[in-house]
């Protein structure tokens, strides 16, 4: 599979719709997962407190529970799940396609990326 071919499977919609992730969206959570993937674990131990933070927060919004933590190996997992969801409510939450909470989402996983060792 090439790396183009991974990056369409990335992309496509858990239920066949049209991606509701803004391309900055895309493109920080890709940085995330690449980031992520490269942390040694203890380094990825010590910084899911962080990632967890977010996750929280995302669900807390949805007015869900919190996800399950599953350590360090599944968490970028649920954060693109998490992510996906998010973005979906934000673009069905009014008329304008939920600009401003895209936006927050956007600022929320840079500053993830920027807090990551």
């Amino acid at each position: 599979m090439t790396q183009h071919d991974q990056h369409d499977l990335g992309s496509a919609s858990p239920s066949g719709g049209a991606d509701p992730r803004s391309e900055t969206i895309r493109v920080e959570l890709d940085r995330i997962q690449r980031r992520w993937g490269q942390l040694p674990l203890t380094q990825a131990q010590a910084a899911l407190p962080r990632v967890r933070v977010l996750l929280d927060h995302l669900t807390s919004a949805a007015g869900q529970p919190p996800v399950p933590d599953l350590g360090p190996g599944t968490a970028v997992h649920q954060l693109a799940v998490l992510v996906w969801e998010a973005s979906r409510r934000a673009r069905h939450a009014d008329d304008g396609g939920g600009a401003g909470g895209i936006r927050d989402i956007e600022r929320e996983l840079t500053t993830l990326r920027r807090d990551l060792p």
